[in-house]
């Protein structure tokens, strides 16, 4: 099985990269953030001509967030089991066989001590108490998203400059640790230990990809007995170096199931 998150920066804006790019690596299941387009007018067909189901959450343009699949999508939710946090198109969830999906765009959080920074900080501890309720550590449940936080140091180009800034933040890093405890695993880490390798190079950089000034906040997370079926995990940076991309470009990673 193999997987990929993709933060597309506008479904609509960047559609023949993401065509062009399903059909030449062929993923089962990808998730995609920030599609930025009501329901009414995300490109479905177009997917579907290349061989893929779709199941979206969207609002005009801002957020969104979509999975694509070589097979029906079952049992899909949009938003939190509550209704908390429904102002943002920013969490789908499906099921593939007895494999769950959870699709995530976590809110940035613009500026520490903002109301957005605790917005995203109140948004993870929902997402946390999220998997308590729906799930056992022991299912196979498949996390994957732009999280907007850097895990540690290998996972931004300039740690020191970053330390304490937005998505590199120890408030950020205990909310997701609380996440991670509950029973997830880096599957991108399980099998790259090296630094320098990102998945977000920011448009404002002057050559930021060719610099490799960036950060990886996109991630897949699985729980143990899925992670133990892993066998690689990788970035592709080639999206990020076409024409008019996105400032993300997707993490991939294989699965023997």
């Amino acid at each position: 099985m193999k997987v990929a998150s993709f933060n597309v920066n506008g479904v609509r804006a960047r559609l023949q990269i993401v065509l062009d790019w399903l059909t030449a690596e062929q993923p089962d299941i990808v998730c995609a953030q920030e599609t930025k387009v009501q329901d009414k007018d995300f490109p479905a067909a177009a997917f579907e001509e290349v061989g893929y189901h779709v199941a979206f959450q969207g609002q005009k343009s801002y957020n969104g967030v979509a999975i694509f699949t070589r097979e029906p999508l079952d049992d899909v939710q949009t938003g939190f089991l509550d209704g908390s946090f429904a102002e943002d198109a920013r969490l789908i969830a499906g099921r593939l066989g007895d494999v769950h999906i959870v699709n995530t765009y976590v809110p940035q959080g613009q500026e520490v001590a903002s109301e957005k920074f605790e917005y995203k900080l109140a948004w993870l501890a929902k997402l946390r108490e999220e998997f308590a309720e729906r799930f056992e550590p022991m299912d196979a449940v498949l996390w994957m998203g732009d999280i907007n936080i850097a895990r540690d140091s290998r996972d931004l180009y300039d740690p020191e400059a970053f330390a304490g800034a937005v998505s590199f933040h120890p408030d950020e890093h205990k909310a997701l640790d609380a996440i991670m405890e509950w029973g997830f695993t880096d599957i991108f880490r399980k099998h790259v230990e090296d630094d320098g390798e990102y998945s977000f190079f920011d448009y404002r950089l002057p050559n930021a990809l060719k610099r490799n000034l960036g950060w990886r906040v996109d991630h897949i997370m699985a729980t143990a007995s899925l992670a133990e079926t892993s066998v690689r995990a990788w970035i592709d940076r080639e999206p990020r170096a076409l024409e008019k991309p996105s400032d993300h470009t997707p993490i991939c990673a294989e699965f023997d199931l």
